[in-house]
């Protein structure tokens, strides 16, 4: 009967583990909100679904809450009773999320809910990105905004719109919105880490016109598909080696675009968001019957080739190549040789580090995305960072050179600038030393590579202090995307510590 009582407690255990879900997760307060948003479709641009959650929580817990004319939202909670003396507070985090899926995966981000998985002390989605970049940040906002628990003086909550394709709702930000004068940026990714600094941005595309031609018979088509990569953010993962499924396909098609083959390009598309370092790409290209095979060889060699440089980095490396019906036109020549050197010659990756923050990537860029769009255009994406203003010039410029070279019109859009690090920040000093009061070490203070709204808040109010803190996640913009259990609790105390201690002496 023992045997039995235990086995059928083993049995049950199993079935409660399966069948947990991020709302059974502690802090509960915190999981709760995060499930609501999972729930809510909230692609870049397309915010309105959750922007009507966020004014219906307003009403229902009776805060004050505004709306810019961006779309930005800002909830207003009064200060505890006896708290009315303490410095205002402003929580900040964006509430649209990077949409990228596996080829693999149907999944409709205007509409469908994001399917959340536990996997161990990991939350994860199934084949999408989570959206916990800026999920958990928005989740801890509502949190603290419904609390009758923690002692704190007033809070700002404030949430920006269309952060990760344009900063859309930071560049909109008006002077007379924020009151307060300190902002906790919930935008980062490593618990135990704060973030007081970041790198500017700008975003360069390119554009080639090309005349459609009749497909020539007697032609061997297939399709070339580079897969499995694991992508990630273009900032923060960028010097982690991680292969760029655009720079690798433009790679193997200069190998055979020489006049030996006489390679004919029908399609090209490759990556998606600026902000990703891309994971797939495809072209749908013809050469004549005599040399298939020869091409066959040619792609594996070259496979066995880039699967051994990325070995360490990207062991689900895989290029495939799929015989396909004759498409009924194709790019023109010209325009397909001055396409393929432009994108082979494109830099990608990190170009310089930083001389005054080991370890931080100074400046970068990423061959982002290749589209084809209506009217016989190829658009090329791209964007470049840099932590100093006169290198994110530099980088800009001679991506531009690249194209500009290659006969393709070249635009820019406004971009973004950087935070500044102040080591001197009062709040910081308090937020250092909460965190070692709480958990005994002491906190890592960093800049980031990636980019932060922060920049742009400090060009509308010059007076705010500013940090940045977040739970731990991995892979983020990628379906990779994954956020620690563990750190989410520590994260959640580590921020109601600060609200609570936070004091005027702390800011004068």
């Amino acid at each position: 009967m023992k045997v039995f009582f235990h086995l059928f407690l083993s049995i049950t255990n199993i079935s409660i583990k399966h069948t947990m879900t991020i709302k059974d997760l502690e802090p509960s307060s915190i999981w709760g909100y995060f499930y609501d948003i999972t729930q809510i479709p909230r692609p870049s641009k397309k915010e309105d679904k959750i922007r009507a959650y966020l004014l219906d929580f307003a009403e229902k817990h009776s805060l004050e809450v505004k709306q810019d004319k961006a779309g930005n939202i800002l909830i207003t909670k009064p200060a505890t009773p006896g708290k009315e003396d303490l410095p205002t507070v402003i929580l900040q985090s964006h509430i649209d999320m990077v949409c990228e899926k596996n080829s693999d995966v149907e999944h409709d981000f205007d509409n469908d809910p994001i399917e959340t998985i536990i996997d161990g002390d990991w939350v994860k989605a199934n084949g999408t990105t989570l959206g916990a970049d800026n999920g958990i940040g928005v989740a801890a906002e509502l949190a603290v905004l419904a609390s009758d628990e923690i002692a704190h003086g007033k809070i700002e909550a404030f949430f920006t719109v269309d952060e990760e394709t344009g900063l859309t709702g930071a560049n909109a930000l008006e002077k007379d919105f924020l009151t307060g004068n300190l902002l906790i940026n919930l935008d980062t990714e490593e618990e135990g880490e704060i973030y007081i600094g970041c790198a500017g941005g700008k975003g360069t595309k390119a554009y080639f016109k090309y005349k459609e031609k009749d497909a020539p018979k007697k032609y061997f088509w297939f399709k070339v598909n580079v897969k499995g990569l694991r992508g990630g953010h273009s900032g923060s993962d960028i010097d982690k080696g991680f292969g760029n499924a655009n720079k690798i396909l433009a790679r193997f098609l200069n190998s055979i675009s020489r006049k030996k083959y006489n390679m004919i390009l029908s399609e090209i598309g490759g990556g998606n968001l600026h902000n990703a370092i891309p994971r797939e790409a495809y072209a749908l290209i013809g050469v004549k019957e005599k040399y298939k095979e020869d091409i066959r060889v040619k792609l594996n060699t070259f496979l066995a080739d880039v699967q051994n440089e990325l070995k360490h980095t990207e062991p689900n490396l895989d290029i495939q190549l799929e015989s396909v019906q004759i498409p009924s036109k194709v790019i023109n020549r010209k325009t397909t040789e001055k396409l393929i050197l432009a994108l082979n010659a494109c830099p990608h990756g990190v170009i310089g580090m930083s001389h005054d923050i080991p370890g931080l990537v100074e400046t970068s860029t990423n061959l982002a995305s290749i589209k084809i769009l209506p009217d016989n255009l190829i658009e090329i994406g791209t964007s470049q960072r840099s932590s100093v203003e006169s290198q994110k010039r530099y980088i800009v410029n001679m991506v531009s050179s690249v194209f500009e070279l290659s006969g393709a019109k070249v635009l820019h859009n406004d971009g973004y600038p950087g935070w500044q690090p102040n080591p001197d920040s009062k709040l910081l000093k308090l937020a250092q030393r909460e965190y070692k009061a709480l958990f005994n070490k002491d906190t890592k203070v960093k800049a980031i590579h990636a980019g932060l709204e922060c920049g742009l808040f400090l060009e509308k109010y010059p007076n705010l202090d500013m940090i940045s803190i977040g739970p731990d996640m991995t892979d983020v913009h990628s379906p990779d995307e994954k956020m620690k259990i563990s750190s989410v609790a520590k994260f959640w105390d580590f921020l109601v510590k600060i609200l609570e201690n936070v004091s005027s002496e702390d800011v004068e």
